[in-house]
Protein backbone atom coordinates (compact mmCIF):
# COMPACT_ATOMS: atom_id res chain seq x y z
CA UNK A 1 0.00 0.00 0.00
CA UNK A 2 2.90 2.54 -0.24
CA UNK A 3 2.36 2.76 -3.58
CA UNK A 4 6.36 2.61 -4.59
CA UNK A 5 5.60 -0.27 -7.01
CA UNK A 6 3.65 2.67 -9.30
CA UNK A 7 6.86 5.18 -8.95
CA UNK A 8 8.81 1.92 -10.71
CA UNK A 9 6.37 1.45 -13.02
CA UNK A 10 5.45 -2.08 -11.62
CA UNK A 11 2.48 -3.95 -10.85
CA UNK A 12 0.53 -7.30 -9.59
CA UNK A 13 -0.86 -9.73 -11.91
CA UNK A 14 -3.52 -11.75 -9.22
CA UNK A 15 -4.50 -14.90 -10.55
CA UNK A 16 -7.23 -17.48 -9.04
CA UNK A 17 -10.55 -19.09 -8.85
CA UNK A 18 -13.37 -16.49 -9.11
CA UNK A 19 -14.43 -15.26 -5.48
CA UNK A 20 -11.06 -15.40 -3.98
CA UNK A 21 -10.54 -11.75 -3.62
CA UNK A 22 -8.77 -10.40 -7.03
CA UNK A 23 -10.98 -7.69 -7.92
CA UNK A 24 -11.37 -6.56 -3.99
CA UNK A 25 -7.27 -6.14 -3.55
CA UNK A 26 -7.18 -4.21 -7.40
CA UNK A 27 -9.68 -2.01 -6.34
CA UNK A 28 -8.22 -1.73 -2.43
CA UNK A 29 -4.60 -0.88 -4.40
CA UNK A 30 -6.45 1.00 -7.09
CA UNK A 31 -8.61 3.45 -4.34
CA UNK A 32 -4.77 3.26 -2.45
CA UNK A 33 -3.66 5.33 -5.37
CA UNK A 34 -6.59 7.81 -5.72
CA UNK A 35 -5.82 9.06 -2.38
CA UNK A 36 -2.28 9.42 -3.13
CA UNK A 37 -2.83 11.31 -6.15
CA UNK A 38 -2.22 9.01 -8.92
CA UNK A 39 -4.70 8.67 -12.02
CA UNK A 40 -6.09 5.30 -11.62
CA UNK A 41 -8.15 3.89 -14.50
CA UNK A 42 -10.26 0.30 -13.83
CA UNK A 43 -11.92 -1.86 -16.65
CA UNK A 44 -13.08 -5.06 -16.56
CA UNK A 45 -10.84 -6.48 -19.60
CA UNK A 46 -14.16 -7.36 -21.75
CA UNK A 47 -15.52 -3.85 -22.00
CA UNK A 48 -12.13 -2.56 -22.75
CA UNK A 49 -11.62 -4.68 -25.64
CA UNK A 50 -15.97 -3.71 -26.93
CA UNK A 51 -14.34 -0.19 -26.17
CA UNK A 52 -12.00 -0.15 -28.51
CA UNK A 53 -13.53 -2.30 -31.07
CA UNK A 54 -15.86 0.71 -31.12
CA UNK A 55 -13.76 3.34 -31.12
CA UNK A 56 -11.54 1.32 -34.32
CA UNK A 57 -14.77 1.58 -36.01
CA UNK A 58 -15.29 5.32 -35.54
CA UNK A 59 -11.89 6.25 -36.43
CA UNK A 60 -10.18 7.22 -32.71
CA UNK A 61 -8.61 4.03 -31.60
CA UNK A 62 -5.20 6.40 -31.17
CA UNK A 63 -7.34 8.49 -29.03
CA UNK A 64 -9.29 5.85 -27.19
CA UNK A 65 -5.47 4.02 -26.99
CA UNK A 66 -4.20 7.40 -25.11
CA UNK A 67 -6.59 6.72 -22.19
CA UNK A 68 -5.23 3.32 -21.11
CA UNK A 69 -1.91 4.45 -21.72
CA UNK A 70 -1.79 8.09 -19.29
CA UNK A 71 -2.72 6.97 -15.74
CA UNK A 72 -0.29 6.31 -13.49
CA UNK A 73 -1.79 2.71 -12.55
CA UNK A 74 -4.20 1.18 -15.17
CA UNK A 75 -6.23 -2.01 -13.48
CA UNK A 76 -7.73 -4.70 -16.16
CA UNK A 77 -10.17 -6.87 -14.18
CA UNK A 78 -11.06 -10.60 -15.57
CA UNK A 79 -8.86 -11.69 -18.41
CA UNK A 80 -9.40 -14.79 -19.49
CA UNK A 81 -13.57 -15.00 -18.23
CA UNK A 82 -14.48 -15.01 -21.77
CA UNK A 83 -12.02 -15.99 -24.93
CA UNK A 84 -10.98 -12.60 -26.87
CA UNK A 85 -11.58 -12.72 -31.12
CA UNK A 86 -8.17 -11.94 -32.99
CA UNK A 87 -9.16 -8.54 -33.29
CA UNK A 88 -9.83 -8.32 -29.23
CA UNK A 89 -7.09 -9.54 -28.77
CA UNK A 90 -4.51 -7.61 -30.95
CA UNK A 91 -6.39 -4.44 -29.09
CA UNK A 92 -5.12 -6.35 -26.29
CA UNK A 93 -1.98 -6.59 -26.98
CA UNK A 94 -1.70 -2.79 -28.12
CA UNK A 95 -2.43 -1.61 -24.44
CA UNK A 96 -0.16 -3.46 -22.95
CA UNK A 97 2.19 -2.66 -25.18
CA UNK A 98 1.52 1.04 -24.90
CA UNK A 99 1.74 1.22 -21.26
CA UNK A 100 5.01 -1.14 -20.59
CA UNK A 101 7.37 0.65 -19.13
CA UNK A 102 5.58 3.77 -18.78
CA UNK A 103 3.32 2.76 -16.33
CA UNK A 104 1.73 0.48 -13.89
CA UNK A 105 -0.87 -2.16 -14.08
CA UNK A 106 -2.75 -4.53 -12.16
CA UNK A 107 -4.34 -7.33 -13.70
CA UNK A 108 -6.86 -10.41 -12.62
CA UNK A 109 -7.10 -13.35 -14.03
CA UNK A 110 -8.44 -17.00 -13.49
CA UNK A 111 -6.50 -18.25 -16.72
CA UNK A 112 -2.47 -19.48 -15.68
CA UNK A 113 -1.06 -18.14 -18.44
CA UNK A 114 -0.34 -21.69 -19.92
CA UNK A 115 -3.70 -20.95 -21.34
CA UNK A 116 -3.63 -17.23 -22.52
CA UNK A 117 -3.45 -19.09 -26.17
CA UNK A 118 -6.67 -20.13 -25.88
CA UNK A 119 -7.78 -16.89 -24.17
CA UNK A 120 -6.90 -14.49 -26.78
CA UNK A 121 -7.11 -17.39 -29.72
CA UNK A 122 -3.63 -16.81 -30.99
CA UNK A 123 -0.30 -18.48 -29.20
CA UNK A 124 2.51 -15.62 -30.61
CA UNK A 125 0.29 -12.83 -29.18
CA UNK A 126 -0.27 -14.59 -25.78
CA UNK A 127 3.34 -15.20 -25.77
CA UNK A 128 3.82 -11.42 -26.25
CA UNK A 129 1.28 -10.36 -23.58
CA UNK A 130 2.94 -12.59 -20.71
CA UNK A 131 6.20 -11.36 -22.03
CA UNK A 132 5.54 -7.95 -20.99
CA UNK A 133 3.77 -8.42 -18.11
CA UNK A 134 5.52 -10.49 -16.64
CA UNK A 135 8.70 -8.15 -17.02
CA UNK A 136 7.67 -5.84 -14.26
CA UNK A 137 4.70 -7.04 -12.71
CA UNK A 138 4.59 -9.73 -10.07
CA UNK A 139 2.78 -12.94 -9.96
CA UNK A 140 0.49 -13.34 -7.08
CA UNK A 141 -1.42 -16.38 -6.88
CA UNK A 142 -4.36 -16.71 -4.71
CA UNK A 143 -5.55 -20.02 -3.30
CA UNK A 144 -8.72 -20.81 -1.35
CA UNK A 145 -12.64 -20.84 -1.09
CA UNK A 146 -14.52 -18.91 -3.32
CA UNK A 147 -16.02 -15.95 -0.55
CA UNK A 148 -19.08 -16.03 -2.31
CA UNK A 149 -19.53 -20.10 -1.79
CA UNK A 150 -18.45 -19.51 1.65
CA UNK A 151 -21.07 -16.88 2.66
CA UNK A 152 -24.24 -18.98 1.13
CA UNK A 153 -23.01 -21.66 2.85
CA UNK A 154 -22.86 -19.90 6.28
CA UNK A 155 -26.44 -17.89 5.34
CA UNK A 156 -27.86 -21.67 4.30
CA UNK A 157 -26.73 -22.57 8.17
Amino acid sequence: MSLQFIERKEGFIFLGEPGTGKTHLAIALGYAACLGGVRVRYAQAVDMITGLQTAAATHRLPEALRAYRQPGLLILDEVGYLPFDLRGADLFFQVINVRHERGSLILTTNQPFKNWGTVFGNTTVATAIVDRLSHHNDLIKIVGDSYRARHRKSREQ
